[in-house]
């Protein structure tokens, strides 16, 4: 007989900064400085003793919400037969539909879809990405937590040189300064630091309107960027399209969209270059692939933001050459760590996701339940 999941157990982890972060949502007043990760956790295991192990995460709101719906439609795995995953998802979507397919509901779902994909590859002895089908067996990777606003600008550049010392292939800066000639500054400080082999990105955090995107997307141009992320409100696919087709620069955005649906709409319209899709965001690794399909078939490049943890896997099994975002703010939940070498990250051939949580982890979770057959 199949396997059967026979036991579920999610909690709630806060996982606090070691100092608050400030992007230019922050300097325009619309948020606070960031100081805590709320991560949603999922375990499955089966009867034959499988364990699968997932994640979802939260940045200054949300992670409460998550957890209550995880807690809501969690139940309906057990008995399922765990390589089923398209079923199940489906099973847990329409447990919840009524508070619909975007937002929190699927971000819920997210950690335990990644659990049974985690899952899947362990019973099959393969990390994700070969049971993906991998094209590679490392990925280019670029740091951002180095190029933050609240981080002075010669502290930047100590910070890329030893993000680059350490193995890291490119540098991301964060800009959207009410005074863009401050960014313009920062950036030519950090290139010219760097010298002009180094890749370089920037990122507005939706901050800009369309004249202002324009007008500094042109002033960047000198700089020669692998992308301007985020330079519009992430839903005016338009007004990214108009950018798209005006400026020599790439343009990325994605990351705050959480569906696939949301995600097409920028696709029909051309609205980006390099699609920044989040597995946890948009429901997990299921629909992760879905988007995937439909971003090679329309030749994009991609570069998944944020949970290198679980991007990794993704990105190597991804047709075109991607990036993945190094951030280590989540390594002391985890056991294990990734490494980075002549610019890319290497998958790690430990089986599913390849990590495990640490003391920690346990330390920090602030709710937990579980599920059991009845």
């Amino acid at each position: 007989m199949n396997d059967r999941i026979r036991h579920v157990r999610l909690y709630s982890v806060v996982l606090p900064l070691d100092h608050p972060v400030s992007d230019a949502k922050v300097l325009t007043g619309r948020q606070r400085p960031m100081t805590e990760i709320v991560l949603l956790f999922a375990e499955i295991t089966t009867r034959d003793d499988q364990h699968g192990i997932g994640f979802s995460y939260s940045k200054r709101a949300g992670g409460p919400a998550q957890y209550a719906h995880a807690k809501e439609v969690a139940g309906n795995l057990i008995g399922e037969d765990p390589s089923d995953i398209g079923r199940v998802y489906e099973k847990v979507l329409w447990a919840g539909a009524s508070v619909g397919r975007s937002g929190v509901a699927t971000q819920a779902i997210a950690a335990l879809d990644i659990a049974l994909w985690d899952l899947k590859a362990k019973r099959a002895n393969l990390p994700l990405a070969k049971l993906l089908g991998a094209y590679r067996d490392s990925v280019r990777t670029y740091n951002t937590f180095g190029g933050f606003l609240h981080v002075p600008i010669e502290e930047v550049k100590e910070r890329a040189s030893k993000s680059l010392d350490d193995g890291i292939g490119g540098i991301k800066l964060k800009v959207g300064q009410p005074d863009s000639r401050i960014d313009l500054d920062r950036v030519r400080a950090v290139r010219d630091h760097l010298g002009a082999g180094v890749p370089l990105m920037v990122d507005a955090n939706q901050q800009w309107d369309r004249s202002t995107a324009l007008r500094v997307g042109r002033a960047l141009e000198e700089f020669d960027l692998v992308w301007i992320e985020e330079p519009l409100d992430a839903y005016d696919a338009e007004g990214h399209a108009h950018l798209a087709a005006v400026l020599d620069t790439p343009i990325a955005t994605g990351e705050m969209l959480t569906s696939v649906a949301e995600h097409v709409r920028l696709i029909d319209a051309r609205a980006a270059d390099i699609l920044q899709p989040d597995a946890p965001r948009i429901g997990g690794i299921t629909p992760f692939l879905r988007l995937a399909a439909l971003a090679d078939h329309h030749g994009l490049q991609v570069a998944p933001h944020f949970a290198m943890e679980i991007h990794l896997h993704l990105a190597a099994a991804y047709p075109r050459e991607p990036w993945v975002e190094h951030f280590e703010w989540l390594n002391p939940l985890f056991n294990e760590r990734l490494e980075t070498v002549d610019g890319r990250m290497l998958v790690p051939d430990r089986p599913g996701l390849g990590f495990t949580t640490s003391e920690l982890c346990k330390a920090w979770t602030v709710d937990s339940c579980e599920f059991r057959p009845r």
